[in-house]
């Protein structure tokens, strides 16, 4: 069975823009579940042997201590409480507010930090086993390296297109090719970033940390590698029947249920894999992970049922024609002066 993805391109479209759309809701107007080195706050990691652990208990002497410190302020926002998978661990995070300074704010996490050392001593045998600090200016820094990494991630790979499928068929640009690639990519990282946020409200231990970010950047490399798989196809085949009786919805279509079954395969293969991990791997990758495999289905979606027909919507009414090979010029070409 062969579809055809340009008759239907419409539909496609509006998933992809619904899809979207509410990722940029969630972006925008949510509540970012934020690890603390991409904001200001600290991590108070604890250890213990004979304990059995009680997260509602410990949980509840956390936030006893975060209200005695707020007691004439709101130092500190948020404290969060989970244990480490396959460990004798568990670990509290810390929030404090951005109204502070660097030395307040210092001031609050140690607080916090011996009072909590203190309080869990007291309870078995608890020891802290690692205390992370991160100030403001980190935060803002990560974020904005971020940032900033993405969109120059996307830009080169979009040069790279333009360069790579430069002399296609009369008609074709590469520009187009380079336009379409920075669309999906950017798509690809929005939604993946909002279904990622939109998972964080049900499973709080699913962060925007530099692990995400790490995901997102990779991301760009697998979804790009499918599109130039298919947009590769597309050109071979423009090449081959441009101008001559096919028209270039049929040479999309043709190029895109050509390469159907290595795009389905390869992303299953990559799906199941991150699946597992996500299921029997360590906890610390896990939103790595996760981001991952809403990366591999939105790049499958995109290079297939997107790309492919932006392709065509760009181009639909470019008259083909056939193709010549670039000619070399000889010595003998050359116009002596």
């Amino acid at each position: 069975m062969k579809l055809d993805i340009i008759t239907s391109r419409f539909v496609y479209f509006a998933i992809s823009w619904v899809l979207f759309l509410i990722s940029c809701f969630f972006i925008f107007f949510g509540n970012l579940n934020l690890w603390i080195d991409m904001t200001w706050g600290s991590q108070n990691e604890f250890s213990y042997t004979n304990y059995q652990l009680d997260l509602a208990e410990v949980s509840e002497i956390a936030q006893t201590q975060r209200q005695n410190i707020n007691k004439d302020s709101n130092a500190i926002n948020t404290v969060n409480i989970y244990k480490i998978t396959g460990e004798n661990t568990f670990v509290v995070e810390a929030w404090i507010s951005n109204t502070l300074t660097d030395i307040e704010s210092e001031d609050y996490k140690v607080a916090l930090r011996d009072n909590l050392k203190k309080e869990y001593a007291n309870l078995w045998d608890i020891t802290l086993s690692r205390y992370t600090n991160i100030g403001a200016s980190f935060g803002d820094y990560i974020r904005n390296t971020a940032r900033l990494t993405l969109i120059i991630a996307i830009i080169a790979i979009a040069a790279y297109i333009a360069y790579t499928f430069s002399w296609t068929v009369w008609g074709i640009t590469s520009l187009s090719f380079a336009a379409i690639t920075i669309i999906t990519l950017f798509h690809d990282v929005v939604i993946s970033t909002g279904l990622y946020i939109i998972t964080s409200y049900i499973y709080p231990q699913f962060q925007i940390d530099t692990f995400f970010i790490t995901a997102l950047l990779t991301i760009l490399g697998y979804s790009i590698n499918d599109t130039i798989v298919i947009f590769d196809r597309i050109r071979s085949n423009l090449q081959e029947f441009g101008g001559k009786w096919k028209v270039l919805s049929e040479i999309i279509n043709m190029s895109v249920n050509e390469t159907m079954t290595r795009s389905i395969y390869t992303s299953l293969t990559i799906a199941f894999v991150l699946l597992c991990i996500i299921i029997f791997g360590p906890e610390s990758i896990t939103g790595f992970t996760l981001t991952m495999l809403y990366g591999t289905i939105i790049g499958t979606f995109s290079s297939v049922f997107i790309a492919s027909p932006l392709l065509y919507e760009f181009h639909k009414k470019t008259i083909l024609t056939v193709y010549q090979k670039k000619e070399l010029r000889t010595d003998e070409d050359k116009m002596v002066v």
